[in-house]
């Protein structure tokens, strides 16, 4: 356990960083989940409207650093390839 107080608050911020990374992570693949439920059921207009939430959260995610800018990004390429290919 930490004994002096610098490595006491690095504790502290640690925490508070993994729970709000949590969040976002989790959130994040909620927001995925969705879209690929639409496309898995073949509902076009709702796969729509989940894919512009789900690249929200993405970019967000990315953003703060839950993620990497480039995951992010495929991602967002991958669920959009199927989402035009069921649309088309």
């Amino acid at each position: 356990m930490a004994s002096h107080a610098s490595a006491k608050k690095r504790i502290r911020q640690t925490l508070k960083r993994t729970a709000r990374n949590k969040h976002v992570r989790t959130t994040l693949r909620t927001y995925v989940k969705r879209v690929r439920q639409s496309i898995a059921e073949g509902a076009a207009p709702e796969a729509q409207t989940a894919l512009r939430a789900a690249v929200s959260k993405l970019h967000s995610a990315a953003s703060k650093g839950v993620l990497h800018r480039k995951t992010a990004s495929r991602v967002v390429s991958r669920l959009s390839e199927q989402v035009n290919r069921l649309a088309a």
